[in-house]
């Protein structure tokens, strides 16, 4: 049986192949989820998951909205962090270890959603996550994206979608170093701060990788996948 047979054979089911990857340079991840989004439009592959985290890395969404970073771009290297320029939506914001990053390719049609309800369905693997920690977080309002405990923003969305193909998606700080936030307006907003699960959960917590995983588990039951496929580093040239 060819890849291809396969491969037709999964998509009787609602099937999802989730990369983990591990700490991916931004702009690696960059390309990787062109070319899948591109395969994922021609229907040669099925829906993908990319699990991973970056180094310290500032990312500014299509609008450019550089005044939301509040130092200059050539101090950057020093605290050993880039800047990259995406067509996401969404302002700037900030990745970097101990956060955990999903980027989902999905085909929308195929899922059956729209672009609203895909980012509430985001928000929502991140409040189930959350709750697994006995931390109580909320999904923004007026027109804000990500999930919030109270005030604190602890998980943050910025997607693309071409051609009802889905792209870059979300970051939910484990434990991440908040100091990188205080360069930024994080998300382009003004009052309000930023949190961790580390620094809202009253438990210790398991390892990250745990965590990881635990995130991944919470997208897949939300999304209602039947069939999951799981590739880790070694499967990577």
């Amino acid at each position: 049986m060819t890849d291809y047979d396969n491969f037709q054979g999964m998509r009787s089911k609602r099937t999802l192949e989730i990369w983990k990857m591990g700490i991916v340079n931004y702009l690696d991840a960059l390309k990787l989820q062109e070319k899948l989004a591109s395969k994922r439009k021609l229907g040669v592959i099925t829906d993908t998951l990319l699990s991973l985290q970056h180094p310290p890395t500032y990312t500014l969404g299509k609008r450019r909205t550089y005044h939301n970073l509040l130092i200059p771009e050539s101090e950057l290297s020093a605290m050993g962090a880039n800047l990259h320029y995406t067509e996401r939506g969404g302002d700037i914001t900030f990745h970097g270890p101990r956060q955990a990053i999903l980027y989902p390719i999905l085909s929308l049609r195929e899922a059956g959603l729209g672009a609203r309800k895909y980012v509430e369905n985001l928000e929502a693997t991140m409040v189930r996550l959350s709750s697994l920690y006995n931390v109580k977080v909320h999904a923004g309002e007026s027109g804000q994206t990500g999930v919030w405990v109270g005030e604190r923003k602890i998980g943050a969305i910025g997607v693309r979608i071409s051609s009802g193909i889905t792209s870059h998606g979300l970051a939910f700080n484990i434990d991440p170093d908040l100091s990188f936030f205080k360069h930024i307006v994080p998300c382009g907003i003004t009052d309000k701060g930023v949190t961790s699960l580390r620094m809202e959960a009253e438990m210790e917590l398991p390892e990250d990788e745990v965590i990881h995983e635990q995130l991944v588990s919470c997208f897949t039951q939300l999304f209602g996948y039947e069939h999951v496929v799981w590739k880790d580093r070694s499967f990577f040239p």
